[in-house]
């Protein structure tokens, strides 16, 4: 550390030190700071460095101890107040409040003593003239603190009601408050508009809307605004995490994830902040994190998740039911002090009403990540077979009675999860007395289970219900075993296997031996072997010979299905089958409208579910074929259809697809909706890194669009890890940080962003197509240039430059070199270098215009060379220091007009559309003449802009034209007012 030598030095140092992060090291700082400040000998140096002192420890988790250096502060004060200036006497009394905040967050500290302090504060604050606003604001604070609600009505009324003066707290904090209370009273709509103002960014502050965000989840949830409160996590979340001091709103995080079911985000934030668990500067924000903490570990073991290790205080391993306990027991353990210390039981109640919270929605999909820790187990999707005594064993046979019959009304009606009732079935069966028809069922549901006993559990099926003296459902139960081999890869061995029963159903359907429901079970069965030798060989002939077996069932079943569903089943079946054969054929338009046929006959026969698979089919034609309005209609179709049946992949998978046909369209928001629930579904489904990527990918994409930058860019950072150019291709990488890019430069964040459009470029350079390379190259220049950094900025820009000028593109080659003109002013390379940048793209620009064939291409670079001379007329203008000679002032000015009157006259030749140009030019070329004591040319440029919109103007450009006329106005009559005291 360099020794201070003096106050100027000392102040550099402190506003370096107020820069830096949060936290430990900024305090330690802040401490060496003070002590170079004792050695100046100037009290005023020691007020300052006390008050930076006293800032860093409040803003960090060492809130505990502001108290030392604050008593220190008041005591300079009392003794010699000569010693402060303006600005710290108001500091003084500005932190009054930050010490009655400070002391109730200290459960040690008596109650008493914060009474007497609040007196103090009143007593001070009366003397200096100030309003009451913030010593009732305080007031308040101690009584909602201690549970006296009626002094805190009063205080809270007498609060609002005192004058805002220059003690009062900032409005972003005071409505954060205001809102704060309504919550806990139970208006959360009110409290929600009480916070509107800082929400949109009307109000802000160090701490706003990063506390207003937090506190608005639980209202936003017990509401059921559930795509706001994910909005607000997100947000908010992102505003909070490099914050050590905000350990509270944290929890609130916490807790958000806690009560959403998004637990394993919860333990993703937990870990990334294991010093929160220890941290004991600010009991009361510790308090609230461990009653979170503790909430969230509940969850988890009440998920069946109670061994699964989590983050938790350093130096030993922890499981949730461990966390859970240790948690609470802090959280109550710290809530008793404050109790004891207050002399009511109101901290305790509200943590352990915290801690006993139950979700308020089961599940609400963020969009994010939960890196590397596992998602808690669920239930499955809704089921329709719930019976009480479904896996049970029959106690009598009325019971296993009961189960048959539910059984068979879920088999005939091909109902979902009719399986489960047959695997409930052949549990309560063992050992019981069953008739072999009962027999032949309960073994033919098991073979459809699948695996290797499935052939011979079909056969044995066949055998017991021919021995029950029904041969059509034992041919029927023949052709599944089968279709059964040829799942197997078998196919010639299932043809051979389904030709004896396909003959013999045929012949005994003919003869009234059996009904049209098993002759099309044998001859779905056979159509389907077909089908599968189809897919195996692709040969004419097997095309042909599964295209017969199909119209054949279709022959069969036609007009006798009525009101048997699974007769309507095999037609519908049917026609999909000839529109996978027709899509083999080539026939894309006669395959799509099969399956809508097919989809159609579903739905209408009640069996909506099976449908889905084929609007899948169907809105994969479409796309292909160009009805991308078909196509969204299938996609919709099959998720309405699918419902609680449909598969995590699936749903993940008809959701990415609907929302690409929606992005693509400009509908965003809800192109976002259902690349929201494909990322949601693809981490359901175990698929994450791949379908999860992409959803979130896109996501991010769409968020962008909506200008939601903070919610963008917290989904873009979790899609970046997955993304990769195997699985993804690079281009979904590099489009991924690109948005990201632009986002943080959005927020503000631009050396962040630089970084990210920097390995953006780096993978770009390799690409054949250089263009997305020198883009990249040129925004991360822009960005880095925002972020203070000039020499990078410089680098970055002559990167650019130099692939502008290898693919002949002028423009952004005079862009960059303009851009390395302006900076050349805060680099070694001075005025000289800019000059000779700037000069550098006026003959580039010129060389190219001389060289251009075509009208538009003249035009363009005409536009472009004209706003060259008007930028380098304007860094000729900002050079001239005013600290410089009168020559040197007015040579530059002269040499920047000239380079005024270069832009005015190209742009002249550019007609309509260099008219702003022109004006804004003649603008600044009449100041400049205003500065070097030529009012009356001054005048004349102002009334030629005025002559220039005599007509009236579009709507598109009206801001612009009211902007020059108004500046116009104003010249003239400065220059008209300057003649007239000349004369």
């Amino acid at each position: 550390m360099n020794e201070i030598k003096d106050f100027d030095a000392l102040r550099e140092a402190m506003a370096l030190n107020a820069e830096q992060p949060e936290g430990p090291a900024r305090n330690a700082r802040a401490e060496q700071l003070l002590v170079e400040a004792e050695k100046l000998n100037i009290p005023l140096a020691v007020i300052e460095a006390l008050g930076h002192q006293l800032k860093a420890y409040n803003y960090s988790s060492e809130k505990d101890r502001m108290f030392v250096p604050f008593a220190r502060l008041l005591r300079m004060w009392d003794e010699r107040p000569e010693d402060f200036d303006e600005y710290e006497v108001h500091t003084l009394h500005w932190v009054f409040k930050w010490m009655t905040a400070g002391m109730l967050d200290q459960p040690h500290i008596p109650l008493a003593s914060i009474e007497k302090w609040l007196g103090e504060m009143e007593h001070r604050y009366r003397l200096a003239g100030h309003s009451e606003r913030a010593v009732r604001g305080a007031e308040f604070s101690v009584a909602a603190h201690v549970g006296d609600l009626p002094r805190a009505e009063r205080a809270y009324a007498a609060w609002l009601a005192a004058d805002r003066d220059s003690m009062a707290d900032c409005h972003a904090c005071e409505l954060h408050s205001q809102g704060w209370w309504q919550a806990e009273r139970g208006a959360d709509a009110e409290a929600l508009d009480l916070w509107r103002p800082v929400l949109e960014g009307e109000f802000t502050c160090a701490h706003e809307p990063h506390t207003v965000l937090a506190s608005s989840l639980g209202p936003l949830l017990r509401l059921g605004r559930l795509d706001e409160a994910r909005a607000h996590h997100l947000r908010g979340f992102r505003l909070v995490r490099p914050m050590e001091s905000m350990r509270g709103a944290y929890g609130d995080h916490v807790e958000f994830c806690a009560l959403t079911g998004n637990e394993a985000r919860g333990l993703e934030l937990l870990a990334e902040r294991p010093a929160y668990f220890t941290d004991s500067g600010q009991p009361r924000s510790q308090m609230d994190f461990m009653a979170a903490v503790a909430l969230l570990m509940d969850r988890l073991t009440g998920l069946g998740m109670g061994a699964q290790s989590v983050p938790g205080p350093a130096g030993r391993a922890w499981t949730a039911r461990e966390l859970a306990v240790h948690a609470r027991e802090e959280a109550l353990s710290l809530s008793a002090r404050f109790d004891a210390r207050n002399g009511t039981s109101y901290v305790g109640e509200d943590v352990r009403a915290r801690m006993a919270q139950v979700p308020l929605v089961d599940r609400l999909p963020l969009g994010v990540r939960a890196s590397g820790i596992p998602a808690p187990r669920r239930a499955p999707v809704e089921s329709v077979y719930t019976p009480d005594t479904a896996g049970q064993q029959a106690d009598a046979p009325g019971d296993l009675s009961a189960l048959l019959a539910e059984a068979r009304r879920m088999s005939n009606g091909l109902l979902p999860h009719a399986m489960e009732a047959w695997a409930a079935v052949s549990r309560a069966a063992e050992g019981a007395e069953l008739s072999v028809a009962d027999q032949a069922e309960i073994v033919d549901h098991k073979a459809m289970e699948g695996g290797p006993e499935g052939i011979t559990l079909f056969e044995r099926a066949a055998e017991l219900y021919a021995e029950a003296g029904d041969p059509g459902e034992a041919l029927a139960a023949r052709a599944r075993a089968a279709y059964a081999r040829a799942l197997e890869g078998d196919i010639d061995a299932a043809l051979d296997a389904v030709s004896e029963p396909y003959e013999e159903v045929l012949a005994l359907y003919s003869d009234e031996g059996t009904g049209v429901r098993q002759a099309a079970a044998v001859l779905m069965g056979r159509a389907r072997i077909l089908m599968r030798q189809v897919e195996e060989t692709g040969t004419d002939r097997s095309l042909a010979a599964a295209e017969n077996a199909v119209r054949e069932l279709l022959a069969l079943v036609d007009g006798h299905a009525g009101d048997d569903v699974r007769l309507a089943s095999r037609g519908a079946e049917a026609q999909a089958m000839l529109g996978e054969l027709a899509t083999r054929a080539g026939d894309l338009e006669g395959a799509a409208e099969l399956f809508t046929w097919a989809t159609d006959a579903f739905v209408a026969a009640g069996l909506p579910w099976f449908a889905v698979e084929y609007e899948a089919r169907l809105a994969g034609l479409a796309h292909h074929l160009g009805d991308i309005a078909g196509a969204e209609r299938a996609l919709r179709g099959a998720l309405e259809h699918g419902g609680a049946y449909l598969e995590a992949a699936g749903h993940a998978q008809l959701n990415l697809q609907l929302a690409e046909i929606l992005g693509a369209r400009d509908e965003v928001g809800e192109a976002a909706d259902h690349a929201l629930e494909a990322a949601h579904w693809a981490d359901e489904a175990g698929e994450g890194p791949t379908l999860g990527a992409w959803a979130r990918h896109l996501l991010g994409g769409f968020l962008l669009r909506q200008g939601r930058w903070a919610e963008a860019a917290e989904v873009l950072e979790s899609a970046l890890p997955d993304l990769g150019a195997e699985t993804h291709g690079d281009g979904a990488v590099v489009q991924t940080l690109w948005w990201l890019a632009d986002c943080l430069g959005e927020l503000g964040e631009h050396r962040e962003s630089a970084e990210r459009r920097l390995k953006a470029a780096e993978i770009a350079r390799h690409w054949p197509e250089q263009q997305d390379h020198a883009t990249l190259a040129h925004l991360a220049a822009e960005s880095l240039g925002q972020a203070g950094l000039p020499a990078e900025a410089d680098q970055a820009y002559e990167r650019a430059g130099d692939l502008w000028r290898s693919l002949g593109n002028v423009h952004g080659l005079v862009r960059a070199l303009r851009a390395r003109a302006w900076l050349a002013l805060r680099t070694e390379a001075g005025l000289a270098g800019a000059r000779r940048r700037m000069s550098d793209a006026v003959r580039e620009c010129a060389e190219a215009l001389s060289e251009a064939e075509d009208l538009e291409s003249r035009e363009q670079l005409g536009a472009e060379l004209a706003h060259t001379h008007r930028q380098f007329g304007d860094l000729l203008a900002r050079s001239a220091t005013e600290d410089a000679e009168d020559g040197a002032i007015e040579a530059a000015f002269e040499e920047a007009l000239a380079q005024m009157r270069k832009a005015i006259a190209v742009f002249s030749s550019l007609g309509e559309e260099g008219l702003h140009g022109r004006t804004g030019a003649e603008l600044a070329a009449g100041w400049l003449e205003a500065d070097l004591s030529r009012p009356g040319e001054a005048a004349a440029r102002a009334r030629g802009v005025l002559r220039a919109y005599g007509g009236s103007a579009g709507e598109s450009d009206a801001e612009t034209v009211r902007a020059r006329r108004a500046e116009a106005e104003q010249m003239l009559q400065l220059m008209e007012e300057q003649e007239a005291e000349a004369e």
